[in-house]
């Protein structure tokens, strides 16, 4: 490396056409990870309406379970897109293939939005991880390969933290549509026939990255280096191969590495990290719940209850749009009043008697005994509003006030963790270029274990969100700064695309289990606790260490050239 250059700012040593490129990349970067994060935002809404029987919202463990595997099935896409489209890289080229994936994972994240079942939503989001995958390795080969090699840990480094930008763009989405949904402006539209919540909006507007497309078509050109291999047409050195890249023991062993390291930092990202907007979801939706209870809103959900039990016939509207999800239970820890319409709900819809007797009844055996006369207390005496339509009003105006105003709070809580990302995987090509990329990825997955676990034990407060999630997003997201820069610079051009795909998408196919291991611990494991998400996240933690004991064997290559 010229030592003059290094004296010379990064982006100082890049012309127009260096900056085009990085440009390129790092809006193809920048969608691919909104399209990623759109769908940690719709994860939760898109389980509660495709798995609904009846009307009837599954239970919060149900959809825990099915987001680990939704979350697994698109990591099994992204990386199965990875590895294919990491070969066509090198074999027909970083700017043609950079088109074919943002072209996919735009079309699918569209289609997504058009999803009746949890089945046809999970195809779908297969298909879009295809797309999704594929795009890091040939961008990160692109941009390693064109710009000057004193600029490239920088450059790459830049081109990674860009990701957190997409992240907070899905964010902002999520709040402009929390405000959409919290007016009830939504509510009046629809499309094909689906009523446009905004989940089904969050996917739309996941469609806008194909217009990059055009731009990319006939304007990125080939970098120079894998041109002048591909003309030479050397049949020592196979375009895009798995036989040679692990067929070569320097090749294997390197793969092998950057596998592991990129399967703890994929888990800890995905298996634990983007949790904490579930996890966010769960305690302020308790915290906004109690603010309405000592504002003696509970009382509205208590007086439907016993006005559905008085005159079921009345009611009959009630207990077809109002879902127990809607209501607010009298105490924290006593559920009574989603409990109670439930049960009203299943005994309306089975032709059934709903009185006091049959509701109890029914509950009898399901409780413990004190929750039993807990539920007979609640339900005796007359209820202070006698109007069910005005009642249901009321109910409905507050469910969707609360809606919104969590969306709001999980977009802000997205936005600090990729806040505190974009400066994690920034300055780590500054940190490793003065202590080595090894040291740097060292201090990294450490500190990423410690502050996941601190704030997943932690986060209570609104206020936590402002200082917690940063400092644990700086952490989390460090990591892949370091993927971006180390992975391109262990293989040689040929292998590079496909060195760099398997390595990060191999990870991801062994990182699936960490969504489902997460969705099982949360609703098996730690069912019964008050915060199920909270011990599950606190006890992954430890996957994040599996990074540093793979470190002793990884080459150093910090200030070394790209392997020919």
């Amino acid at each position: 490396m010229n030592l003059e250059n290094r004296k010379i700012a990064w982006h100082r040593q890049l012309n127009r056409y260096h900056w085009f490129v990085l440009a390129v990349a790092g809006l193809g970067w920048l969608f691919d990870t909104m399209d990623q994060q759109l769908f940690v935002f719709a994860r939760v809404p898109a389980m509660r309406e495709l798995l609904a029987v009846g009307g009837v919202t599954p239970a919060p463990d149900v959809v825990n379970y099915w987001g680990g595997i939704a979350t697994s099935i698109f990591l099994i896409g992204w990386a199965t897109g990875g590895l294919f489209f990491g070969v066509l890289g090198d074999r027909i080229g970083r700017a043609r293939t950079m088109l074919l994936t943002i072209l996919v994972y735009s079309v699918f994240t569209g289609f997504s939005a058009f999803s009746r079942n949890f089945w046809d939503f999970a195809i779908f989001r297969f298909l879009t991880g295809l797309g999704v995958g594929g795009e890091f390795a040939v961008g990160v080969a692109l941009v390693a390969e064109v710009v000057p090699a004193a600029s490239r840990p920088y450059a790459l480094g830049f081109l990674q933290s860009l990701s957190t930008v997409g992240n907070i763009t899905a964010a902002l989405v999520s709040i402009g549509l929390g405000f959409a949904e919290e007016s009830g402006s939504l509510a009046s539209w629809s499309l094909f026939g689906f009523k446009l919540t905004a989940w089904r909006a969050m996917f739309l507007l996941g469609t806008v990255p194909a217009i990059l497309a055009i731009v990319i078509r006939g304007r990125l050109k080939e970098p120079e280096r894998w041109q002048a291999m591909a003309a030479a047409k050397d049949p020592s050195k196979r375009l895009g191969s798995y036989r040679e890249l692990f067929g070569n023991p320097k090749w294997r062993k390197r793969a092998m590495i950057g596998m592991l390291l990129a399967t703890s930092g994929v888990i800890g990202l995905w298996g634990i990290g983007f949790f904490v907007v579930d996890l966010a979801r769960s305690v302020f939706a308790s915290n906004f719940r109690q603010m309405a209870r000592e504002q003696g809103d509970s009382q509205w959900d208590r007086d439907l209850c016993r006005l559905a039990l008085a005159d079921p016939l009345a009611c009959a509207r009630q207990l077809k749009s109002v879902k127990p999800s809607d209501l607010i239970n009298s105490v924290a820890d006593h559920p009574d009043a989603e409990v109670i319409w439930k049960q009203i709900q299943a005994l309306s819809s089975a032709g059934k008697e709903v009185s006091l007797v049959t509701v109890l009844g029914g509950l009898v055996g399901k409780q413990p005994r004190e929750q039993t006369e807990h539920l007979s207390s609640y339900l005796s005496g007359d209820p202070r509003l006698s109007d069910p339509v005005e009642l249901e009003k009321l109910i409905v105006a507050r469910s969707r006030a609360i809606n919104g105003r969590l969306s709001r709070w999980l977009g802000i809580v997205s936005i600090m963790q990729n806040i505190g990302g974009f400066f994690g995987m920034y300055l780590f090509g500054f940190i490793t270029q003065r202590i080595g990329r090894v040291r740097a990825f060292a201090i990294a997955f450490f500190f990423a274990a410690v502050t996941t676990a601190f704030v997943f034990a932690r986060l209570e407060h609104l206020s936590d969100v402002f200082w917690m999630v940063p400092i644990m997003g700086y952490f989390q997201f460090s990591l892949f700064g370091g993927y971006a820069i180390y992975f391109p610079e262990l293989f040689p051009t040929h292998l590079r695309s496909t060195g760099t795909s398997f390595c990060y998408n191999v990870g991801r196919f062994l990182a699936a289990i960490g969504p489902l291991t997460m969705g099982y611990l949360a609703s098996s494991v730690f069912k019964d606790t008050s915060e199920p998400l909270r011990f599950s996240g606190i006890a992954m933690c430890g996957v994040l260490l599996l990074g540093i004991l793979v470190l002793p064997f990884a080459p150093e290559t910090k200030d070394q050239p790209l392997p020919d």
